[in-house]
């Protein structure tokens, strides 16, 4: 017999709040059935009014705060309540380092099965101001022209003007195009009509603080390009670069396959330690340019080269973490799928005089085995591949290999504990893992993953 659910919809009540979810809400129980109250924290005692009850879980809206936790704290953004870009302004930076950490271990043991990996504390960063890129969608509401961020499980875009963790050139402009298309009058895109042309605004600020524009646009013609680029010019002093990109699907993804340059350089360059990198309008680069760099030089001391070794990146974007690994090794190899990004990543490689990295372009599914059966043999792996984590067959093709390290990065805790498990199954132990602070004030966390064989 189905035991009864203790919570029923539209009812208040007290919850104590034991830890915080994946994606930053309060976990609570009531008669041991598990309920989410976003914006509680852990230790937290609060009443909470139950608005969804599914057969294993329920969520409730957070109502009043009857012990609040000593790590609490005032929001700085006037916006946080209803904007869905940051889910742990409400709790100390210290404590979010801690969360951070607990969030990895958990799934590491929960999903993973694994009780015995060293896991660091994790690596802090500035916590305002950190994002290189910004990316926001142009809409419609209260009969004006509004930017901003999608409210949480909705998108309904929250107008504003200042996102403190953004690069202030960002802020600038995605302000001076909220000015533009009003004073144009250019018309927004209606997602729901699938009419109006602006849809996005994304911004990428590189080296010495030069800034590139991405206007994002549902149809090709662009009747008032020239007076946008010459508005936006006006208002932003470093912006170097504006792009057209053509999106004309009716769905979610931001960027189309073509970009038009409207106005000045097709690139713009970025430094992460030694190094610099060309990064065009679709290129991958990390957003948070100084935790990249603690990042990368903790995967190169994970892979404990000595300068004679074969080293494969997985997934390797613009060739960043590769060329990281080829200045300390005999041969680097880059595997990615995006043809662009490969471009990119061979320019950054002529760029830095590094003439030991081959870049590949295809799925790491079809090129690791294709190398294997070409004789390639790594001595060291790297792979850092999207939040879903790689695939069986990739996982195979690393052990076949048989390289003496595997060095994970991770920028989803619970895909990273599966593929773990699966690679301990296959011989493959994960000694230690450092959480890295990527991306301060929400619920993600990246992670470095250092594997050795068993035998």
């Amino acid at each position: 017999m189905a035991k009864e659910i203790p919570v029923r919809a539209g009812e208040t009540c007290e919850f104590s709040v034991e830890r915080l979810g994946s994606h930053a809400e309060g976990v609570a129980r009531a008669e041991g059935f598990t309920v989410f109250v976003p914006g509680a924290l852990p230790g937290e005692r609060v009443f909470a009014r139950v608005d969804v009850v599914k057969k294993t879980y329920a969520s409730a809206v957070l109502t009043e705060i009857l012990a609040p936790s000593s790590e609490r704290t005032e929001p700085r953004c006037p916006v946080y309540a209803a904007c869905g870009g940051c889910q742990l302004q409400h709790l100390s930076y210290e404590a979010q380092l801690r969360e951070k950490r607990r969030q990895v271990e958990d799934a590491v043991r929960h999903i993973g099965g694994l009780d015995k990996v060293e896991i660091s504390q994790t690596i802090g960063g500035e916590p305002w101001g950190y994002r290189n890129k910004m990316q926001f969608p142009i809409g419609r509401a209260g009969g004006k022209t509004v930017v901003g961020c999608f409210a949480q499980g909705s998108h309904e875009i929250v107008d504003t003007e200042l996102c403190y963790i953004q690069h202030q050139t960002n802020n600038d402009l995605m302000n001076a195009m909220r000015d533009a298309v009003r004073k144009l009058g250019i018309p927004v895109y209606d997602e729901d009509r699938h009419t109006g042309l602006i849809r996005h605004i994304v911004g990428r600020v590189g080296m010495n603080g030069d800034a590139m524009a991405v206007v994002v646009t549902a149809r090709r013609e662009m009747p008032q390009a020239r007076e946008l680029v010459k508005l936006l010019r006006a208002r932003v002093p470093r912006l170097v670069s504006v792009h057209q990109n053509i999106q004309t699907y009716r769905n979610n993804v931001i960027l189309g396959r073509e970009t038009k340059l409207l106005w000045g350089k097709p690139a713009i360059r970025d430094v992460i330690g030694p190094l610099s990198f060309q990064v065009s309008p679709r290129s991958f680069f990390q957003v948070n340019t100084a935790q990249a760099e603690t990042l990368y030089k903790k995967a190169l001391e994970y892979a404990n080269l000595g300068g004679g070794e074969t080293v494969i990146d997985a997934y390797c974007g613009t060739g960043t973490i590769t060329l990281f690994l080829a200045r300390k090794a005999r041969k680097a190899y880059g595997i990615e799928v995006v043809p662009p990004a490969i471009l990119d990543a061979r320019k950054n490689a002529r760029a830095n005089h590094i003439r030991n990295a081959e870049f590949i372009v295809g799925d790491a599914a079809d090129v690791m085995p294709r190398l294997y059966h070409e004789g390639v043999r790594p001595d060291v792996i790297v792979t850092d591949p999207p939040r879903a984590g790689c695939t069986p067959v990739v996982l195979e093709t690393f052990v076949r290999m048989h390289p003496s390290r595997i060095v994970y990065v991770s920028c989803n805790p619970a895909t990273l504990a599966r593929d773990l498990a699966i690679l301990d199954s296959l011989g493959y132990r994960a000694d230690k893992i450092q959480p890295v602070d990527m991306f301060p004030m929400t619920s993600h966390v990246e992670t470095v993953c250092l594997l050795t064989h068993k035998g």
